[in-house]
């Protein structure tokens, strides 16, 4: 058992031998329990120097090994579902040397990537998907003439959300050759794992009983009641020892469950289990952090850390870690403490999340107001919804949801909410970029796909302050409404006490000067602030990007020779394409430069970098004004 993260590269000589899985097969068998150890010990080691994901690697080490070391990847389809567990599967898969740039601009991605690695072979970030895409592939395959084994690796907290038993029932519908194997490291139920179970998942997975269960079956087949009664049997038994009833109905084979960490049996049982033809699924009890002591006693606090150098204090954080070390509170700390403040004075506030409580900052509010705490699991498309239904009983539900993840539920956000005009808050955390961990997290688009939306408020808080005003008005307006704001902490600005809304659609003057006048919205008014100073620019600081404070827009056209808009969203639809469809709208004609994130996935980096790359730091922001003043024939050196 380790009890400390290593801060220099531990002996693995096993490890340090494979730099591809044809590699690991050379091992003997009774080589891989140390294996095992050593790429605990080089994940740990690795994850310290970079930060990132390492308790559910930590949980599939063995799991890892065993796939790879039975199959024939990557011409055999491996697909991780969300892709936190991967870290193992690239030190095997030949990147081993290049885990130290994990994270880092120009590095590995945090999550399999089809563009990095042949044996990544499906993109992940967001939860749920592998089945799908295994399926997917496996009918490919089978279309094409071409024998490969899919796998499917998913884990217990991703098998909450709906497309995946939606790929499931069309597995079993399909009936060809799909493997899911059930990552379960939920540990309620890991008292299951005994002699008994795994006597009976070895049994389930062997070549003689299966060998005997089709044989029966071809003969029972010309007695159709006697094979209905022989598979009822079965399903009674397995029904017994393990909880696999269910995946039986849909048409798996159901095989478990069995330890995830007894490295000779998983390779026994997946030996056994590429010689079965139809949909198999394998249920696994696994440990998330096994291995590493601390990492055991709190899996959840584990799920991910810092760099361990990173101060003397290092600790170890969630994905929800700040953008930067101030210690100004974080805007999921903004929100919270909001929450708890609105639902002290009104019983009728409702907290709703798809599994993300702790980042969104709702500990506080589900420990003072439980019966009023809803953690719906990883079903986005369930949360909004459910949201929908407490607003048609007089309810006042706030939904709070990460700007990503509420792309997997537009369909219910448009047709369940809005055209329904029902009271539901969205509280949108880590909109606009999230640095390290890349495209599949980044809330780019939020901005572009509410504004469109009858019925919605969509607002843009600047700092600390301004969300929990704009969050109290959202909440008291009488309808949809959206509050986006960014992952991290914001500049410091002290909430003044009380729950005052403010006037919709009205945007906040927060410098005159000449000729140039920014429209800022959000995150990005503090570095178009420093904008504004330097070229002596207006800055308004929009609130709004539905309903725009069209006064405010009109009145500035008029007094400047130029109008700026600044976002931390896709430029393509979003709120400068609102800004200039309103001037157009109300013919005002004047150069307009629209400033945001340009047409293309940004990989990941550290945040701050990624906004100077794509021209949204301070400085930058300077010089796209003065380069468009040039190019309009409007530059003046006292500008």
């Amino acid at each position: 058992m380790l009890t400390e993260i290593p801060t220099t590269r531990p002996e693995t000589p096993l490890l340090d031998s494979i730099d591809s899985p044809a590699d690991l097969k050379k091992l003997r068998s009774f080589q891989l329990k140390d294996l095992a150890h050593e790429l605990r010990l080089f994940l740990l080691y690795s994850v310290g120097q970079t930060g990132g994901h390492f308790g559910a690697g930590l949980g599939v080490v063995e799991l890892t090994i065993a796939l790879h070391y039975v199959f024939n990847t990557p011409a055999d389809r491996l697909v991780w579902d969300v892709g936190h567990q991967a870290y193992p599967h690239k030190i095997l898969t030949g990147r081993r040397e290049r885990m130290l740039t994990m994270r880092q601009a120009g590095g590995l991605a945090a999550f399999p990537s089809r563009g990095e690695s042949e044996f990544d072979t499906f993109g992940v970030g967001h939860s749920s998907t592998s089945i799908s895409a295994a399926l997917g592939m496996m009918v490919a395959s089978r279309l094409q003439n071409r024998e490969q084994h899919n796998i499917a690796v998913i884990g217990d907290g991703a098998m909450t959300a709906g497309i995946a038993f939606e790929a499931l029932n069309h597995a079993g519908h399909i009936d060809d050759n799909l493997l899911v194997i059930l990552n379960d490291n939920n540990m309620s139920i890991s008292k299951n794992v005994g002699g008994l179970s795994s006597y009976f998942a070895r049994m389930w997975a062997s070549k003689p009983y299966n060998f005997i269960r089709k044989g029966s079956k071809r003969v029972l087949s010309k007695v159709p009641p006697a094979l209905k009664a022989a598979h009822r049997a079965e399903e009674y038994l397995k029904g017994m020892v393990s909880p696999g009833t269910l995946f039986e109905e849909i048409g798996f084979n159901y095989i478990g469950l069995i330890d995830g960490h007894d490295i000779s049996r998983l390779v026994e049982i997946l030996e056994n289990m590429k010689t079965l033809r139809g949909p198999k699924l394998l249920h696994m009890i696994t440990q998330k952090g096994k291995g590493y002591i601390e990492s055991e006693n709190d899996p959840f606090g584990m799920h991910a850390m810092s760099k361990v150098e990173a101060s003397p204090e290092a600790k170890f954080a969630s994905s929800s870690a700040d953008r930067n070390l101030k210690k100004a509170p974080t805007y999921s700390q903004v929100f919270g403490d909001w929450m708890c403040a609105v639902a002290s004075k009104d019983p009728n506030l409702i907290g709703i999340t798809p599994a993300m409580g702790e980042g969104s900052g709702m500990q506080k509010f589900a420990e003072n107001f439980p019966e009023r705490f809803h953690d719906v699991a990883i079903a986005e498309q369930h949360a909004v919804t459910f949201a929908a239904g407490l607003a048609c009983e007089k309810s006042k539900p706030v939904v709070a949801i990460y700007s990503t993840f509420l792309q997997r539920a537009y369909d219910q956000l448009i047709h369940d909410v809005a055209l329904q005009n029902l009271d539901v808050l969205f509280a949108i955390d880590r909109a606009g970029l999230v640095g390290e961990d890349g495209p599949t997290h980044a809330g780019s688009f939020d901005l572009s796909f509410l504004r469109c939306i009858p019925n919605m408020i969509v607002m843009t808080p600047s700092n600390e302050d301004e969300t929990h005003k704009l969050l109290t008005t959202g909440y008291q307006h009488a309808g949809p409404a959206a509050v986006r704001y960014p992952r991290g902490t914001g500049p410091g600005t002290e909430i003044l006490p009380g729950l005052e809304p403010v006037d919709i659609g009205r945007a906040v003057l927060r410098r005159e000067g000449n000729r140039v006048a920014i429209l800022a919205f959000g995150s990005m008014v503090a570095p178009a602030a420093d904008a504004a100073k330097s070229l002596n620019a207006t800055l308004a600081d929009m609130r709004f990007v539905k309903p725009l404070d069209g006064e405010l827009i009109e009145k500035l056209a008029r007094r400047h020779d130029l109008i700026v808009t600044v976002e931390e969203n896709a430029i393509m639809g979003g709120a400068g394409s609102a800004v200039n469809e309103y001037l157009a709208a109300h013919n005002c004609s004047l150069p307009v430069l629209n400033l945001g994130l340009p047409d293309i996935f940004l990989e990941h980096g550290k945040a701050t970098e990624m906004l100077s790359n794509v021209g949204l730091a301070s400085s930058d922001i300077t010089l796209a004004i003065k380069q468009k003043l040039k190019a309009c024939n409007l530059h003046d050196e006292t500008v």
